[in-house]
């Protein structure tokens, strides 16, 4: 299988080695950009990048700027790296059409599987249409749900929520985040929502259910035990 192109655009070349050794291991491709100008240079260069982790904070052009101009032509998902907590710069990201937000410190086996499951949600991985993982089977595309051999009934958006958790399991996630990426960042609803549809599906999904952790005052968390 080919390897996926990925862009790391980082100032600081300790970061850039950081992330790049950990992604090489992982059977990635790794291109390295060192401010925004050049970043751009690579990207409009170079046809076949699967992904871009992108600095904010950089000499000659920020994140932000390298962000929107790449969003002019493409829908290449994008991770943001910030070593700020402002809500407002996040918030700004996200208008700008950033994927994903790590904060700096961060680990690098979370941002390998951070880098895994956006891919996965862009299609660049290909992945199998039936998943199996603790006695729950999902068929994305018959969306059938099996819990220890029998159906389940579940909703289009418990459908969805299911298949998010999967998609990220062992990945603390934000009600904001799920928000975003079950519901779309256009979903101007409560966050209350998540709770509600959690509940819902942790019921039918029976003990299964304990599978998916609450994260007191941020989110939830999909694992299973070994």
């Amino acid at each position: 299988m080919e390897k996926l192109r990925v862009l790391v655009v980082d100032d600081e070349s300790r970061m850039r080695k950081l992330v790049k050794d950990f992604l090489v291991k992982n059977n990635y491709d790794v291109i390295e950009a060192a401010d925004g100008v050049e970043a751009l240079d690579i990207f409009f260069e170079i046809k076949d990048i699967a992904l871009i982790i992108l600095d904010i904070m950089m000499a000659k052009m920020d994140g932000f700027q390298v962000c929107k101009e790449i969003r002019e032509y493409s829908k290449v998902p994008i991770i943001m790296l910030t070593a700020k907590g402002d809500e407002r710069d996040e918030l700004l990201g996200f208008e700008l059409g950033v994927d994903e937000y790590i904060s700096k410190p961060f680990s690098p086996k979370i941002l390998v599987a951070r880098v895994e499951a956006l891919l996965r949600r862009s299609n660049a991985i290909q992945t199998e249409e039936v998943t199996e993982i603790g006695g729950i089977e999902i068929d994305k595309v018959a969306h059938i749900v099996m819990v220890d051999g029998e159906r389940v009934e579940l909703s289009y958006k418990e459908f969805e929520l299911l298949g998010y958790f999967i998609e990220n399991t062992g990945i603390a996630l934000s009600r904001e985040k799920i928000l975003n990426n079950v519901w779309n960042y256009d979903y101007f609803g409560d966050a209350r929502t998540i709770d509600t549809h959690v509940k819902k599906l942790r019921n039918k999904l029976g003990n299964k259910g304990e599978y998916i952790k609450t994260i007191w005052g941020m989110g939830y968390k999909f694992e299973v035990e070994s």
